[in-house]
């Protein structure tokens, strides 16, 4: 009786971290408690290992001998599989190459409101030559104090905010557009998901003069039970946003590479037409929250996405900043146009 029990244990055990390590074999990426766990497959590779260590303890006792060798097999397997599914997405984190007259360079980072100081943003976003500063949760005091401070620099940006009312509670996000790439009209929003997400802002960009890329600063909910339908939406929102040829979209999308599996249209596109920097320059594997886990054990839930017209050539994760004030780090990008690659 108790091995028939250890059995189908083990057997529970395989299936459940079968679905984690895999969840589009089972069409369950965007469900409450997959898409949390995958979240953190660092973090889960890590409990596997330690669980693996443990059993090969628990083997030593006879009796517990043949149970403890099939959940061991189980642990190993699970563990190979997440650290493999991690090392091809990649812990890169060399230097962004230099700046061209042609290459783009993306800052994204939610600050959490007001917790991160103005300058320390500037600061980042002048020393790594940002041309689009994305700040999910930012206001827009926020973004004209980081405006001010680069101005003073040399570096004058254009501030666009949207802002969402919804039950007394005010969220924003803001995003920074050098001058350099032209002058930007922002989207009307209704609000309502048809023209931004849903529950938390996103701002929306066209060239004013139409030459240029669609900038979107982008923020999805985060997917718990109450908001698992707008989560959803907001994904599938932002990812019929890169059905246009030329799109740059950077921020906090609550979503690993896990969570939009299939929703990519198109060679290597992981979001409607775009494709990922961190799966592209292999530094999608790094967390960038929360600060308080080292980042190889956090979730990828911050990105930057783009059209198929611009290559990538560097992505960094700033580990640097886990004391600024947010619970995100701060990720730049910097790309090219595809035809100057």
């Amino acid at each position: 009786m108790f091995k028939f029990l250890g059995a189908l244990l083990t057997l529970a055990v395989a299936l459940v971290l079968l679905i984690v390590t895999w969840p589009p074999l089972f069409g369950l990426q965007t469900t409450m408690w997959v898409a949390q766990v995958t979240a953190m497959r660092g973090l889960l590779t890590a409990c596997c290992i330690a669980a693996l260590v443990l059993l090969l303890f628990i083997g030593i006792i006879r009796p517990l001998r043949g149970f403890a060798g099939g959940m061991a097999i189980v642990m190993f397997l699970a563990a190979l599989a997440n650290g493999g599914i991690l090392l091809y997405r990649g812990f890169d984190q060399t230097s962004l190459p230099e700046p061209t007259d042609q290459s783009v360079t993306v800052l994204s980072w939610n600050t959490l409101g007001t917790a991160v100081n103005p300058e320390t943003i500037a600061k980042l976003a002048l020393d790594s030559n940002a041309d689009i500063v994305a700040l999910p949760e930012a206001p827009r005091t926020h973004g004209d104090a980081v405006a001010g401070a680069m101005k003073a620099a040399g570096k004058p940006m254009g501030v666009y905010t949207q802002t969402f009312n919804s039950g007394g509670a005010i969220s924003a996000t803001t995003v920074l557009v050098s001058t350099r790439l032209g002058k930007y009209t922002q989207a009307a929003s209704n609000g309502l998901g048809d023209q931004n997400t849903l529950v938390v802002p996103s701002v929306v960009l066209y060239p004013a003069n139409g030459t240029g890329p669609t900038i979107i600063a982008s923020h999805a909910v985060s997917p718990s039970k109450p908001q698992m339908h707008n989560w959803r939406d907001d994904l599938a929102w932002l990812a019929a946003q890169c059905d246009a040829e030329n799109v740059i979209i950077a921020g906090d999308f609550n979503a690993t590479l896990d969570s939009i599996a299939g929703m990519g249209i198109g060679p290597g596109a992981t979001l409607g037409r775009c494709l990922d920097a961190g799966l592209a320059t292999r530094s999608a594997a790094l967390g960038t929250w929360p600060t308080k886990l080292p980042a190889f054990l956090g979730a990828p839930i911050d990105h930057v996405f783009a059209t198929p017209v611009w290559n990538f050539t560097g992505m960094t994760v700033h580990s640097e900043f886990d004391e600024a004030g947010s619970d995100h780090r701060p990720i730049t990008v910097r790309m090219v146009p595809a035809t100057a690659d």
